[in-house]
């Protein structure tokens, strides 16, 4: 069965396929094509978190406790990343930036999108 993400609002799919809904900033971009470039828009972390979000979220499904909007970019971020700090606890700078590393090499960031949800936009209404 193929999974179909519908961002805030579902329009009618297949009853074959499942349709979960996110819930997503209106102003996120759209998915990227796999191995694109990420370009934060979060489909992938609302859906469920990778290794490092699962210790920091607690959980294996739904979305990320560490996904965070960023006004200013228009785009959804790694709070990890970010503000490792925050997320860990971690008050040694030292352990921040190995944190910060540890986190890109699980995220894989940079070696470009690797979730093979099919997302469809909301209608609006």
């Amino acid at each position: 069965m193929k999974e179909r993400v519908c961002c805030n609002a579902c329009m009618p799919v297949k009853l074959t396929e499942k349709v979960i809904i996110l819930h997503l900033h209106e102003a996120a971009p759209a998915k990227p094509a796999w191995a694109e470039p990420c370009n934060g828009c979060g489909v992938c972390c609302a859906y469920a978190p990778c290794p490092v979000g699962v210790l920091i979220s607690k959980r294996r499904t739904g979305a990320c406790a560490a996904l965070e909007w960023v006004d200013s970019e228009s785009r959804y971020r790694c709070g990890v990343l970010v503000d490792s700090a925050r997320y860990t606890g971690l008050r040694a700078k030292w352990m921040r930036k190995l944190m910060t590393r540890l986190a890109k090499r699980m995220i894989s960031a940079g070696s470009g999108c690797d979730c093979s949800l099919e997302v469809q936009r909301r209608a609006n209404f």
